[in-house]
């Protein structure tokens, strides 16, 4: 099977996106690129993430052809493929509709530098100007977004983040809620201290050195 391994990943972490909290339904999608191939795959559309199979999972080229798989590919697919082929950092892409993250993208805010994790993206987390689901538009709101950053908001719409593979690209959609999270709350009795850009500045080296690269077990 044409990237097995990748359509295996995407298959086990859409189904982290159900339990992790992440979303609801179908809701959301993730991609994985094999940049030696210079092919990706990517999520299906509309289908039960926890019925998916590997073979269901849709290979693409990066002028966002359909290489193998009978699925229809996600509807945000360009949004994918966007980062795979104007950033070369980015090897996997998560997308969720988790709730925090959501409430302030329906505000169409951005996380500050409410906490040391807000790191993981970088000095904090901007939010994309809406454009429709699945659009160019909303891909290349949301790159202009994610510029010097891993992660951004999407109008009124959800999360988005990018990592070196999945395991770093997850991981940085579940710190980014938790801080978003908490952000929320905290406005909620009161107005929340941010740190200082020196910090952050420290906080992004240490994350970039060691601290916020996660390992497989196996590579450790």
């Amino acid at each position: 099977m044409l990237l097995q391994k990748e359509r295996e990943d995407v298959v086990k972490y859409c189904q982290m996106l159900i339990t992790h909290g992440l979303t609801k339904g179908t809701g959301g999608n993730i991609s994985i690129l094999n940049r030696e191939e210079g092919l990706f795959a990517i999520s299906p559309s509309g289908i039960d993430y926890f019925e998916t199979e590997p073979e269901d999972i849709v290979v693409m080229n990066l002028k966002g052809e359909i290489v193998d798989g009978d699925r229809k590919p996600s509807s945000e697919h360009e949004l994918h493929r966007i980062f795979y082929t104007d950033r070369d950092d980015i090897a996997a892409v998560v997308h969720t509709h988790s709730v925090y993250s959501t409430v302030l993208a329906t505000l169409r805010e951005g996380l500050p530098a409410s906490s040391y994790l807000v790191a993981f993206s970088g000095y904090d987390v901007r939010c994309a100007e809406y454009a429709s689901y699945g659009s160019m538009e909303l891909a290349k709101n949301t790159f202009e977004a994610m510029k010097e950053r891993n992660a951004a908001f999407m109008a009124n719409h959800g999360l988005i983040a990018g990592g070196s593979d999945i395991l770093n690209a997850f991981n940085i959609v579940e710190q980014i809620e938790q801080c978003a999270e908490v952000y929320v709350k905290a406005r909620a009795i009161g107005t929340p201290v941010l740190l200082d850009h020196d910090e952050m500045t420290r906080m992004i080296d240490s994350f970039n050195n060691s601290y916020g690269q996660r390992k497989a077990k196996k590579d450790l």
